[in-house]
């Protein structure tokens, strides 16, 4: 009786083994899916990033120079600090 004993052990685990393969293949399966959608959200979010950064230098480069602020300041002491303290 031992050896059918053994066999039918190593039946039942083998079975328990290839659902826990294929669980394991399935949850693969979705995180791959994951990584792929999370990867383009990415890419997505550095494209606005970056189409962002491209407004902004463009608005900064349309604002008057510092110096030409600061001559603007001088001959029209109107500012909060226009009192000298």
């Amino acid at each position: 009786m031992q050896p059918a004993n053994t066999t039918d052990q190593i039946a039942e685990r083998v079975e328990r083994l290839l659902v826990r393969y294929e669980e394991l293949q399935r949850t693969n399966a979705l995180l791959t899916r994951q990584v792929d959608t999370l990867s383009q959200e990415r890419d997505s979010l550095k494209s606005r990033l970056g189409a962002a950064r491209a407004r902004i230098d463009a608005l900064l480069d349309r604002l008057p120079s510092n110096a030409a602020h600061a001559d603007t300041a001088e001959a029209n002491p109107t500012g909060p600090h226009a009192d000298g303290l």
